[in-house]
This record gives structure tokens, C-alpha cells and sequence, in this order.
């Protein structure tokens, strides 16, 4: 072992819509994990890997941290938690616009117990009058002891440099948990799922927010170096798998090309994507799916 190297894991924690994601991408560099104006995007744990001169950082994005409902529901919460006790620092990304909201305060209740170190890192900056952030951040240190506080912007990617440096100052002396020039453990079908999802949050707007969940049937390597790949889209109702086909086929013609666009980027190789729209009726109870989310189901 390089004496030299440090590695450490870093929660990506806070409430839905907190900009946890953007700043996972921003930090990486490159999109490992699909970004939404609609909160409740993140489903499952990622792990994106960020190099920052000796020190790797491994960033687990959280889903949102909200009152669970459903068995999905609870599946992602579960996911959120266990991404910060595993950490070794635990980034606590809040809103600066929307303030301290109930999910903050039940998040900071929270993290106020935990044994891993806490940062909070005040996101969206840009949007708000600099006098008001002070006492945002006095008081949201008064409900978590945080050693450390930033004000950053992850969208325009301001006051990430302090952030890094810290960070990459704060891991502990280790070996690298993965090879320098990857970037996620994100399978790459898991991959093809979740941008299909992001397009169908992007393109079919309120009329199904989420209601729809995507897994990838197959995925068949050509000889010629390009993949074919199959998804499915599950919804609730016939009314949702209308919208989602769209007039003529229009939405999900739509929705496969734009997906099919950001999986070539990130793959840098020649993607053939079918999809398939079905409907599932209370697939967010199901276990089966659930895991297929690579959720723990906890019933």
C-alpha cells in the first residue's frame, strides 16, 4: 500500500430536491447519476469516484430522505440511511432557497445521533440573498454538530474547489477502492434504466411523476462493438401508458432517443435501445421489483 493514498466513502445525504445529485455529477466530473426538477429521483445508492491529487473519494448519492409511504418508499429511505452509516463523512446538502423545511429538521434530528462526521454544505447560494444565509447556517448548526460548513453552488459549480480539498484532506490513509480512471459501479443496464427514467421525469412532466419505474430485459453485445439493449417502462394505469406512448408513438420515440443519446456519451460506443411500455399496477408494493431497483425490501 502507498502510504500516500487516501480513500474514503462520503454520504451524499438531504431532502428530496436538495440538489444531491447535481452535485455528484459536478463533482465527478461526468453524469453518474440522473439529475430531475422533480424530487424523489434517486433511487438506489451510486457511487461515483472522484480522484483529487492522492486522495480517492467515493461519493454515495442517497435517495431523498422523506416520510415513507409505500414499500418503495421505505426501501429508499432504508437506502439513504444506510449510504450515511456506512461513510465515512456524511455531506448534509440543504436547499439554501427552500430553508429549513420539515424533511430538514427530520434529517438534522437524525444526524444529530450519528457517529460519522457531518459537513453541511448550503447548496443553490446563487438563488438567495447573501445576509440570509449566515443565519440559515448558525441555525442548522445548532440542530447538527457539523465540523465543517460550505456554501456552494453545485449547478454553477461555485465553492466546489474548498469543498474537494477538504474532503480529499478528511479521508483517511487507505488504499483506492477502485481503478483511477473508473468512474461508477453503476452496472451498465442499470445505467440504461435510470436514463431511461430520467427522460420519461423530464418528457411527460406532472402526468407521471412517479408512477413509472424502468429495468432493462436485455442487454446483447453485436460483434460490430455495439449493444442492443431492451427496457421496460411499468406504470399504474392505462391512462399513464398512453401518455407515455404518446400520439403516434411520438413521447416514447422521444424518450428513447434522447436516453439512447446520453448512454452513448457515457458509453462512447453505438447503442441500439428498444423500449417497452407495460402496465403494472402496484409495482411499487412489489418485492420483486423492489429488489430488481437494487433496494433491500423491508416489507
Amino acid at each position: 500500500m502507498n502510504e500516500q493514498t487516501r480513500c474514503g466513502l462520503i454520504a451524499v445525504v438531504g431532502a428530496p430536491n436538495a440538489g444531491k445529485s447535481t452535485l455528484v455529477n459536478t463533482m465527478a466530473g461526468t453524469k453518474v447519476t440522473i439529475v430531475s426538477p422533480k424530487p424523489q429521483t434517486t433511487r438506489f445508492r451510486i457511487r461515483a469516484v472522484v480522484m483529487r491529487g492522492k486522495a480517492q473519494l467515493v461519493l454515495v448519492d442517497t435517495p431523498g430522505i422523506f416520510a415513507p409511504r409505500r414499500r418503495l418508499d421505505r426501501a429508499m429511505v432504508a437506502a439513504a440511511w444506510g449510504g450515511a452509516q456506512d461513510a465515512d463523512l456524511a455531506l448534509f446538502i440543504v436547499d439554501a432557497r427552500a430553508g429549513i423545511s420539515e424533511a430538514v429538521t427530520a434529517i438534522a434530528e437524525r444526524l444529530a445521533t450519528s457517529k460519522v462526521p457531518v459537513w453541511l454544505v448550503l447548496n443553490k447560494v446563487d438563488l438567495v440573498d447573501p445576509p440570509s444565509l449566515l443565519p440559515l447556517a448558525q441555525k442548522l448548526n445548532e440542530m447538527v454538530p457539523v465540523a465543517e460548513t460550505f456554501m456552494i453552488s453545485a449547478e454553477k459549480n461555485r465553492g466546489l474547489d474548498r469543498l474537494f480539498d477538504k474532503a480529499a484532506d478528511a479521508v483517511p490513509n487507505g488504499p483506492w477502492l477502485f481503478p483511477e480512471d473508473e468512474l461508477s459501479d453503476l452496472p451498465n443496464r442499470m445505467l440504461a434504466a435510470e436514463l431511461v427514467r430520467e427522460q420519461v421525469l423530464r418528457l411527460t412532466h406532472d402526468e407521471v411523476p412517479h408512477h413509472a419505474t424502468v429495468e432493462t430485459e436485455s442487454w446483447k453485445e453485436k460483434p460490430d462493438g455495439s449493444a442492443r439493449v431492451d427496457c421496460t417502462i411499468y406504470v399504474e394505469r392505462p391512462t399513464q401508458k398512453a401518455i407515455m406512448i404518446g400520439d403516434n408513438g411520438t413521447k416514447i420515440k422521444m424518450i428513447g432517443q434522447r436516453a439512447r443519446h446520453e448512454l452513448e456519451k457515457l458509453l462512447d460506443r453505438r447503442v441500439h435501445l428498444f423500449l417497452n411500455v407495460k402496465e403494472r399496477p402496484g409495482w411499487d408494493e412489489e418485492r420483486g421489483r423492489i429488489r430488481a431497483l437494487g433496494l433491500e425490501d423491508l416489507g
